[in-house]
This record gives structure tokens, sequence and C-alpha cells, in this order.
């Protein structure tokens, strides 16, 4: 469209028969407006600054024309006079009736059409060209703020009719310049390469290692260069470090960048005298000792802040929520003193405790967490422990704690935590499939979050390939108010060996127990139960030799009464699939005196987790066992450990590792297991890419290590040789090495790995794709 020259005439003034210049002032007696066809008349007399029944002069109308002209919405304005009345003639802009954007990838259509909108361009609008070239200068920039320098932006305008028009924006994005060369100058103290490596940008290294190199420039990223370049001067002592000056150079065809600083280094100073002022709550030899740099070391900013960050979290944990500490540096002479300036405000309570998402957990379970309490002091760490509290309960995905100040109250404040539940069922094993036992059915329950009330059941009729439970049991994990749990339970196995790869035979077990905790602090608790079992061995033609004489010699029924004791120690950072924090447990069971067998089992189980950054982190376990008879009397072989699988080391079958059974009637060699256990794991978490939602998943590169052995052989039937070699031999621990899964799914964790044998031995049976649903590893 070709548009029409913006013209204003003022002051045209008709009369009855001819035109005459206005000479002379007159009283406007009415206003009539001409030429309106979408534009109201009220917006005409708002924008007109001149009204009915007032005197005026060539000067006023020259300005009140020019005022109507400003609104953007005529393309001519004229003024005329029919005797006493002023006659406003106008010649409307046309409106926009379309806007098509085409081109655009690294913009979004939705946020383009919504900054086109807000600058007033849009569909039903009124065409401004001033607007629309503004538009294309903003939009340039904004590809330039990528570093795209090559970007245009087209505009046209398509005329329809005289009131109607069609605006086109046609977007040539271009590509990102690239970074050919940083140059850093005035640097003494640090070369060059030392000082570029701090920065994230990288200049291009040439046309073969191009394509690897983070050399695509953006305003925002070398800014944030910048800041790494001072923080980096300013964390080795050299406090008055500036950049005096910044260039940054386009080449002609606009496809590349070459930046240059200049730095100021100044001199390197270390740390003086360390003060406090203000008001110090706690001790100074305890703020002290929350300093993270001592005097005469190279003085460093990052240090001093993190010692303000130490400090602040301490008068928190006192009851300071609001506390505010800076540490202000001051060069004397070749040092640089710190002063803390510390501003305790009002000591804070907690007025009330809120929790939000909690649609099955009752308010209650989540309250009996809280170490931080109603009305007391509010402690930062106790809301942060109250916090991590929640996450190991297992029952919420993810939990977010804020505090909002009381309005009125500056005392006061409120906590609300924002949870998100996971289904309680997820970590049952009460249906799924395994490698080792099959398939799992049954009708049963298993959750650790009984509608919503906290306890734990377990009940139900469960039948696999290799065993046929009927059970029941409760946990209340708060007893009394004081976390003390208690828990019992009602069971009845048949068991049969032969298909989960241990030496043929199977048993048949019924029994009660019944069990205590009792919390020891925050973080460790003690255990207490005990069982009485019924337990009946059932023996076959190909059982293997060691176990035949065993029941010869011991019968085939044992009675007894089991007691246990254990001691835990959780610190991970949540109750399902942790990235952070430590665990352990050492656990204790024996069969007390009068017991048909007598013997002692010691059990140790730790992990630890090492976070790399916020998605990575490395994860190590052992679990240990031990286990010996009271007495004369062999160990049972039904009670040793076992290894290998999922959960132990993967890459072997389940139950396979360990010293192998003497064959009898054409039988197989077996595992029997063994009284000495040994298992360690390493492992490398890492984020899965294209998944939101990290917690319901985690994987890991790992490497297995572990075996089982038996400190004395049993003894086999009359004209029999046993292959049997006692003792522990570290030599014969097996390794595997390769990548797991775990998913949390709606019906229980999915697991699975890959793994491959890294010292398998003959007679090794091995599995190189193992899962299992309703555990995790």
């Amino acid at each position: 469209m070709k548009l029409k020259t913006i013209g204003l005439a003022a002051l045209m003034l008709t009369g009855a028969q001819a035109q005459l210049a206005l000479a002379e002032t007159f009283n406007v007696s009415d206003i009539r407006v001409e030429g309106l066809q979408r534009v109201s008349a009220a917006s005409v007399f708002n924008a007109f600054p001149i009204n009915a029944n007032e005197s005026v002069d060539d000067r006023e109308l020259a300005e009140a024309a020019r005022a109507l002209f400003r609104t953007g919405l005529f393309d001519d304005v004229q003024l005329a006079r029919d005797g006493d009345v002023l006659i406003i003639q106008v010649d409307e802009r046309p409106f926009i009736t379309d806007v098509s954007i085409s081109g655009n990838s690294q913009i979004s259509e939705e946020d383009l059409r919504r900054g086109l909108r807000e600058a007033g361009l849009a569909e039903g609008q009124v065409l401004q060209l001033s607007t629309l070239e503004e538009i294309q200068r903003e939009l340039e920039g904004v590809y330039q703020g990528q570093g795209r320098y090559s970007a245009r932006i087209n505009t046209d305008v398509e005329e329809i009719d005289e009131s109607r028009v069609r605006v086109a924006i046609d977007i040539n994005e271009g590509s990102v310049a690239k970074i050919r060369q940083i140059n850093i100058v005035g640097n003494q103290a640090f070369d060059d390469e030392t000082l570029r490596n701090v920065f994230e940008l990288q200049d291009r290294p040439g046309w073969l290692f191009g394509w690897f190199s983070d050399d695509e420039y953006s305003r925002e990223r070398l800014s944030g260069d910048l800041e790494r370049l001072r923080s980096y001067y300013l964390d080795r002592g050299y406090v008055n470090f500036t950049i005096s000056s910044t260039q940054v150079s386009i080449s002609p065809d606009k496809s590349e960048i070459f930046v240059t600083v200049n730095v100021d280094e100044g001199n390197q100073y270390r740390l003086g005298n360390i003060r406090f002022a203000g008001e110090l709550p706690i001790a100074e030899s305890e703020a002290r000792g929350l300093v993270q740099a001592e005097p005469g070391e190279i003085f460093s900013r990052s240090d001093v802040t993190a010692s303000a960050e130490a400090l602040r979290s301490r008068l928190g944990a006192e009851g300071f929520a609001f506390a505010s500490v800076d540490g202000v540096p001051e060069v004397s002479g070749d040092s640089v003193d710190v002063t803390f300036v510390v501003d305790p405000g009002r000591r804070a309570y907690v007025r009330r405790i809120n929790f939000i998402g909690n649609t099955t957990t009752e308010d209650e379970v989540l309250r009996r967490e809280m170490i931080q309490m109603e009305g007391a002091p509010a402690s930062t760490q106790q809301i942060s422990q109250s916090r991590q509290r929640l996450e190991r309960l297992g029952f919420f995905r993810q939990v977010d704690v804020e505090t909002q100040p009381v309005a009125g109250e500056p005392d006061q404040l409120d906590v609300t935590y924002n949870v998100e539940e996971q289904p309680s069922g997820s970590i049952s094993a009460s249906v799924g499939f395994s490698q080792s036992a099959g398939v799992i059915y049954g009708a049963a329950l298993s959750q650790n979050n009984f509608l919503g009330t906290g306890n734990r059941v377990n009940v139900g009729a469960q039948r696999s390939n290799t065993f046929t439970s009927l059970n029941f049991g409760f946990t209340d994990p708060y007893w009394t108010l004081d976390g003390v749990s208690r828990g019992y339970n009602l069971f009845y196995r048949e068991t049969d060996y032969e298909d989960s790869d241990i030496s043929t035979y199977s048993t048949d077990a019924y029994g009660a127990g019944i069990n205590f905790g009792y919390p020891i602090n925050e973080l460790a608790r003690l255990n207490f139960g005990a069982s009485l079992e019924d337990l009946t061995v059932h023996t076959y033609n190909d059982t293997a030799s060691e176990i035949v004489q065993y029941v010869d010699e011991q019968g085939t029924n044992a009675q007894s009464l089991k007691l246990t004791a254990s001691w835990t120690r959780n610190n991970l950072n949540r109750g399902m699939m942790p990235t952070a924090g430590n665990y352990q447990r050492v656990s204790l069971e024996t069969a007390a005196p009068g017991s048909d067998a007598q013997y002692y089992k010691l059990r140790m189980r730790a992990q630890q987790f090492f976070p790399i950054n916020d998605s990575w982190s490395l994860k190590f376990g052992s679990t240990l066992g031990y286990a010996d008879s009271i007495g004369n009397d062999p160990y049972p072989f039904y009670e040793n450990f076992f290894s290998g699988g999922l959960g132990s080391v993967r890459g072997f079958t389940g139950n396979t590792l360990g010293p192998d059974t003497t064959p009898r009637g054409g039988g197989s060699d077996r595992t029997l297991g063994g009284n000495v256990l040994v298992e360690g794991s390493a492992e490398l978490l890492f984020p899965l890419p294209f998944i939101e939602d990290q917690r319901s998943l985690q994987a890991g590169f790992f490497v297995d290590a572990g075996n089982t052995y038996l400190t004395d052989c049993y003894e086999v039937e009359a004209g029999r040789e046993s292959s049997c070699e006692s003792g522990v031999d570290l030599g014969e621990l097996r390794y595997s090495a390769g990548i797991g899964l775990s998913w949390l799914t709606p019906v229980g964790p999915l697991t699975f790995s890959v793994a491959e044998p890294l010292n398998d031995k003959e007679g090794d049976d091995t599995q190189v794709f193992q899962f299992s649903l309703g555990q995790t590893f």
C-alpha cells in the first residue's frame, strides 16, 4: 500500500460564499465533527482541548488541531468554520484486519503476538507506521541480544480498501554469531589461558574443533562471564580489581565476534582483622568459629559471603529468622579487614504451621514429624529438619516449605509445608514379577500409609513359582506420642528353594511376632522384637548331601523363639530414591535358649550419597553379615545368607553366589549360601534427558561386588566327599558393572539392570538383563 502523505491544515475556514483566513478571535457556539467512521465522537472531544462557548484565536486552533492529530487515529485533521460553528474534518487511518508472522523459531508466535498486542499492533487496532517501525527496531534488538546480528525484520502493509489493511511481518532470524577471539588486556597475575577458562563462552579454536566449543555469543552470557572473571579475582585477594572497558566488534558479514576485555588487577591483599559489629546474640568465640577464613590467608570474597551465610543460618537456628549479616571489607595497608555487621532483628515465633497438598495423608501424620513447634521461636534449622523428616517418610514425591511474616506482627511468622503425594503402595512387593521368584500373584495389600494414617499394613495371600504366603502385619510408628512404635505380625509360608536357584529343599513355616521401636534422636532409633516360629524342612531325592546330613542329625522340625535388636540411623534426603545423605543399620537376630536351633545373626548395612550437583550424585553401599551357631550344633543352613541378583550383585543370577553343594542322586550343584556375607557397590546416579519429574526415575552406572562364604563346612553323608572350601577369601569376590534404572510406577517400583560380570568363573550363573516389579535397588 502507498500510504497518503500526512497533512495538517489547522486553519481552513469556509464561509457561505468564499474561504476566508481566520484572522481574529471568534466565539465557538458549537463544534461539529465530520468524516468519522469507526472512531467515536467522544474520543475526538476527549482529545480536542476546545469546548463550545469558548473564544479562540488562530494559535489556540492550531494547537488544538495538533493535539487531535497526536492521538494517532487520523491521517489528516482540518478545521473549518461555518459562521460560529467550528467544523473538525478528519480522515481516519485504516485499521488492521490481520497480522501474519513468519520465519520465527527462536521466539514463539504466542510471545510475539503478545508483545505486538501490548505495543498496539493487533487485529482491530488503528495502523500507526511509527509503531510498526519501532516494533521492527525492537525485534532486531532482541535477536541481536541473542547474538543474531544478521537478523532482519521486514514488514509489509497491504491495503484491502480505504479503511482496512493487512500487516505481514517476515522474520529472518539469521544465525548466532560465533566468537572468533577473546582477548584479555592488562592481566599480569594470571595468563590469558587461565582467565579464558573462567569464561563459559569460548573462542573458536579453528574449523576442525569449532563444532565442539561453546562459542555462540550473547550479551547476557558475556555479562555473566565478566561477573565470573570479577569473582575469580576477588576470591584471590584482588579487591580493587576492575574491568575498565569491554569492546565487542563484529566482522563485516556479521558472523564472527571479537571480544576485548581491558582489566586493572590492582594489588593482592591478605585477610587482616575480623571484627563483629552490631548485636551478636551468640558468643563471639562461636561466631569466629563459623568464619570460614583465618587472618593471614589470601582474602576471598566467597569466603566472606559463605561466613555471613553461616552466621545467618546459626542465628536462624536461635529463632532470629529475619537476621541480617553483612561482611564489610575495608582495605588497611597490605591487608583487608572484615567487619561482620550483625542485625539479628526481633526473635520470631511460629504462629501457625500449615500443610497443603496432603489429599490422602492426615494432617496429624505430618504434624507429628514436626521438630519446629507452633508458639516456639522460629528455628530455620528445625524448619528444615522437619521438611527432611517429611521427605524421609516416603509418602511424598516432593516437599517444599515457605515462611510468611504475619501482617501486623513483626515477631511472628507462619510456616507452610507444600507436599506432593505419591502412591503409598509404591513400595509394595506383593504384586509383580521377578526372575528369581517368577510371577507373584494373589490378593494382597501392602502400604506404608494405610488410609492416610501413617500406619504400615501388610495383609494378603500370595503365590508364585517359589513360595506360597499368608501374612498379616501392622505397625503403628507413633504408638506413643514420643514416637515409640509397636508392630505385630502373623505369617504362614511354603517356600520351594529349588526354583530360586538355591539347593533343592523346601520349608513350611508359621509363626507370630511383636516388635517395638524407640527413637534415640531425630535420626536414629532402636528396635526390639520377638517372634515364635515353627519350621519344617522337606528333602527330596536330589537334595544336597549337606542338607540331608543336617536333617538326619537335627530333625526336620525346628521351633524357635527369635529375638531381634537393631540400630538404625537414617539421614537420607528422602524415603524413595534418595540422592543425598547417608543410612546405617546394624541388626542382631538370635534364637533364645530353649530353641531347637540356637544361633545368632549379625548384619550391617550402610549407604552414603555424595551429591555432585543438583542432578548428579555418587552412591556407595555395603552389606556385611556374619552368623554362627551357639553351642556345638552346626549353624542352620536355612538361615544362611545369599548373594547375587537385583539388590545384591547384578549380572549374576539371584542367590547363586557362594559355596556349592555336593550333588546327590543326580542332582546339580547349587549354592547353599553362607554364614558370611560381603557385598558392596558404587554408582554414579544421573538424570535422564527429556524427563520432567526426575524424582520418579533414577538411573545410574554401577559396579557391584559380593559373595558368601562358609567359615566351617557342613558334614556330608557317609561315603561322599565334600567339595567345600571353608574360610573367607576376598579374592573370590565376584564383580559386575552395568547400568540400572528404577521407575516409580503407580503399582510399584519397576527395577531393571543390564550388567556384565567382570570375573565370572566356570559354574557361575549369569544374567545380563534382570528386572523386578515391586522393589528398588
